[in-house]
């Protein structure tokens, strides 16, 4: 727990700078750029598809090539950088925006500033959630559950660092100037780059292997090759062998023509090479990639619903009463808190009361699996856009200015769904992954909240054109929200959500999950094989 204690703490630093920049985003572009809504929500959502696609980058070539410490190492290198710019545009002489006039190069510096963080996010986000987690020996009974727990408090470090990045930044931003916000967020980015490197002798580091997509290929291009052969009636005849680098995975019956890809010998035929002749674990952990296809394309309508947060969400908030008391007005963006103040909620309740409950109750070690705890997620997020569309429609009907905190249930249902659905995320495309690949696993479970958002912009898009041909001029969605219809928008994506549910819960009881065992041997070897399918059939029962 120490060296993750230090991780821990820089994910915390991270998202302050994050979701310092995230969250007003949206206020920036209409407010100091001067874009309309529509095209400042498919900017908005553009970047943070990139964001949060980048990782599938980053986590490739951490696995494969720079190893996850100098991943984050050169990563935060790279974010810091972006702040810095964004600072210059927005503080140096001449290159501040000033009224309606934005200088040309001020707004070149500013998406260039962004993307970089962009970037740096895309290595820093996978490799160092991976890092952590391998602090922990999957081995080890004891430390096992620790990395349980260790995803719920990574996400309960993740929301205070969101909390305080929507409550003092945005303040800052606010009350002081963009520009000084910014210069803080600099300095928080490069104390976090200390804290990381005072850590270094205390973590447990894995050497990148080179391209975990290879074995994956050589598995598919074996499988082709023997396409024609049959399959013996005992899978202890595949081919397996222990090099004592790594954990076996168990044989399943799922996706059986990849199996070919393990016979040994065949009419007296022996087949060797490395193109020719995979293991029983190498087509296992081919297997787990094309089964997580399925479960990633059925989770992105959250990715969508959970694009509008950081929004339109916001830009609600903008329109309504902000104030509190006499004297004081809620920034925008700081009702983005009320989400994260719902997350962190939901994820000390899961780890300290639902999961030792259930555990006790069905013997299970988990508690709740991890597929349920992304459908619980997925269902709240339905009922928030509920929510949403019937909170907007009551403001666009009412004479008198709502008060912002009518906006307090749909931003509290998508932290409770995200509590749970992001947090089953993380867990699952970490532990199902194989373990050469498990920061591409986080960029995995990243991307759907990218391609989420991607489409979500599309939808809008689509939406736009749509509800405005025949003659309506705004459509959907006007130059402010007066003359828009968010409230259609919600219903819209509530009714995909919806739907998407029915096909993710049929995904999910299909879905087997991974099953290792220690032992193994060559075909031939009975003894130690004969040792493995009974480690086998023990797991597979548990």
């Amino acid at each position: 727990w120490r060296a993750a204690m230090f991780i821990i703490l820089i994910e915390f630093s991270e998202r302050l700078s994050y979701f310092g920049i995230a969250t007003s985003l949206m206020i920036y572009l209409t407010k100091v750029l001067h874009q309309d809504m529509k095209v400042a929500a498919v900017n908005s959502q553009y970047w943070m598809s990139v964001t949060t696609l980048m990782p599938l980058l980053g986590g490739f070539l951490a696995d494969a090539y720079l190893g996850r410490f100098r991943t984050v190492l050169l990563s935060t290198v790279v974010y810091l950088l972006g702040l810095v710019l964004l600072a210059v545009a927005q503080l140096a002489p001449g290159l501040r925006p000033g009224g309606v006039s934005v200088p040309r190069v001020h707004e070149t510096l500013f998406f260039v500033g962004i993307y970089l963080v962009s970037v740096g996010t895309g290595g820093h986000k996978p490799a160092l959630e991976s890092f952590g987690a391998d602090q922990f020996d999957d081995g080890h009974a004891g430390e096992r559950l620790q990395k349980m727990s260790y995803f719920n408090w990574w996400n309960c470090a993740l929301c205070s660092g969101v909390l305080l990045g929507v409550t003092v930044v945005v303040y800052i931003q606010e009350r002081v100037g963009w520009g000084a916000a910014t210069v803080l967020l600099a300095a928080v980015m490069g104390c976090s780059l200390v804290v990381y490197l005072a850590g270094w002798r205390t973590y447990r580091y894995r050497v990148p292997q080179g391209s975990p997509l290879t074995p994956l290929l050589r598995v598919a291009v074996a499988a082709v090759m023997k396409r024609r052969l049959q399959l013996p009636a005992d899978a202890g005849q595949l081919y397996e062998e222990d090099d004592g680098k790594k954990r076996l995975l168990c044989h399943t019956d799922q996706l059986r023509c990849l199996d070919k890809a393990a016979i040994f010998e065949h009419g007296g035929e022996v087949w060797s090479g490395a193109w020719h002749l995979a293991t029983v674990t190498q087509v296992e952990e081919t297997k787990l990639v094309v089964s997580m296809v399925p479960i990633w394309v059925a989770t992105l309508p959250f990715g969508m619903a959970a694009a509008q947060v950081s929004t339109f969400f916001i830009k609600q908030g903008m329109a309504m009463d902000r104030h509190l008391g006499p004297h004081f007005v809620l920034p925008p963006a700081s009702v983005f808190a009320l989400a994260a103040v719902a997350m962190i909620a939901t994820v000390a309740l899961v780890d300290k009361v639902l999961e030792p409950c259930l555990r006790r109750a069905t013997g299970a070690e988990r508690g709740i699996s991890v597929l349920r705890r992304i459908g619980v997620g997925m269902a709240f997020a339905v009922l928030a856009m509920a929510v949403a569309a019937v909170v907007e429609r009551r403001r666009l009907h009412s004479s008198a200015t709502m008060s912002v905190f009518w906006l307090v249930p749909q931003f509290a249902l998508m932290g409770v769904g995200d509590g749970f659905a992001l947090v089953g995320l993380q867990e699952y495309f970490y532990d199902q992954m194989p373990e050469t690949m498990r920061s591409l696993g986080i960029g995995l479970y990243l991307s759907v909240i990218g391609a989420g958002s991607f489409l979500s912009s599309q939808l809008i898009a689509a939406a736009s054109r749509l509800s405005s041909h025949g003659g309506r001029r705004d459509g959907w969605f006007g130059k402010d929200l007066s003359r828009s219809r968010l409230d259609l928008f919600y219903w819209l994506l509530a009714g995909i959500s919806a739907a998407n549910l029915g096909f993710y819960v049929l995904v999910a009881t299909r879905y087997s999950y991974k099953q290792q065992t220690a032992k193994a041997g060559r075909v031939g070897a009975d003894k130690d094989a004969a040792a493995g399918d009974v480690e086998c059939a023990i797991a597979a029962a548990a």
